[in-house]
């Protein structure tokens, strides 16, 4: 009986040498080549089938489906806060501190000056008012609306302070002229000074007045 043998036949062929350098060069170039069955013939004039269908490993989800949806379970990120502003740095001036400077005495307020005249001379006596007159002692024309008087002795231009105690109310008025001679009055004002302190009606009052330095 004749024994049966295997043999492993080499691909001598022109069309196996390029099928088998294709293979190499797509191995070469790093994709994914599925299994290359190579027949050979049972004659070595027919061409070697080549089998370069890739096989592809889907794991998960296929090409060209719908992206997957956002886990539901992620908790959306924190948002962090805006530091907080960082307040600038005072600059330091170059003047000296205040603790090293000499210390000076709080100054003195200066009184305020005053233009009160003081009273020279007070008493008490009745006043009356004219109107009429075309000069007065001193040689002015006499004029009822200006705040005058007359008196027997004091000085032309004194300034007397004329008032009504029983009102309160005061006049200063200048003495330009002489009189009362009625016994009782020592004081003669013009109409528009009596009537700062009385009613015309009145005719004359009893007054206080106070002689002005």
């Amino acid at each position: 009986m004749t024994g049966r043998h295997s043999r492993t036949r080499r691909i001598t062929s022109p069309a196996g040498l390029a099928a088998s350098a294709v293979v190499a060069v797509a191995l070469a170039v790093g994709g994914t080549v599925g299994a290359v069955r190579v027949t050979a013939g049972s004659d070595a004039g027919r061409p070697a089938a080549i089998d370069l269908s890739p096989s592809i490993e889907t794991s998960g989800l296929a090409t060209g489906s719908p992206s997957a949806s956002p886990s539901t379970g992620a908790s959306p990120s924190t948002s962090v806060s805006p530091s907080a502003a960082v307040s600038p740095t005072p600059s330091r001036t170059a003047q000296a501190a205040s603790r090293s400077r000499e210390r000076t005495a709080s100054p003195t307020p200066t009184p305020k000056k005053t233009t009160a005249r003081p009273v020279v001379d007070t008493g008490s006596c009745g006043a009356s008012f004219y109107w009429q007159g075309q000069m007065t002692a001193n040689g002015e024309t006499f004029n009822p609306e200006d705040l005058t008087a007359a008196h027997k002795t004091l000085p032309f231009d004194t300034m007397v302070r004329v008032t009504n105690p029983d009102n309160g109310k005061s006049i200063t008025v200048r003495i330009n002229d002489r009189g009362p001679f009625i016994d009782g009055r020592c004081l003669d004002l013009s109409r528009a000074a009596f009537a700062e302190i009385a009613s015309l009606d009145l005719g004359h009052i009893d007054v206080r007045y106070e002689v002005l330095g």
